[in-house]
């Protein structure tokens, strides 16, 4: 069973920045495509970003410019860098692998 676990949430001001990671066990993670998605409250669930094995990487557009995906596959891990916060970017943040295995979510705040 595939485990996913993200860090790195909780409250910062609006302009500031976070790192979200995410650790992966129990798959072959190199090869996997991994993606972020959030949840603001009330909303449906959006994806926001997504890296394939090779390292190519896409964005919504609400984020495009201001949140870096990367990967580092001898860590399993993934890392959402988010900077330029607004608070509009208030929500839970998800990891998935592949959209068949979630990570437990992470909160994260952006208010003054």
């Amino acid at each position: 069973q595939v485990h996913i676990v993200e860090s790195g949430g909780g409250l910062v001001q609006p302009g500031g920045s976070l790192r979200l990671s995410c650790a992966v066990s129990d798959i072959i993670f190199s090869i996997t495509p991994m993606r972020w998605y959030r949840q603001a409250p009330g909303k449906q669930r959006e994806w926001v970003a997504g890296i394939t094995g090779g390292g190519s990487a896409n964005y919504a557009d609400a984020v495009k410019g201001r949140f870096t995906i990367s990967r580092d596959n001898a860590k399993n891990t993934v890392y959402l860098q988010m900077n330029s916060l607004k608070p509009e970017d208030t929500a839970v943040y998800y990891c998935s692998a592949a959209d068949a295995a979630w990570g437990q979510g992470i909160s994260v705040t952006v208010s003054s």
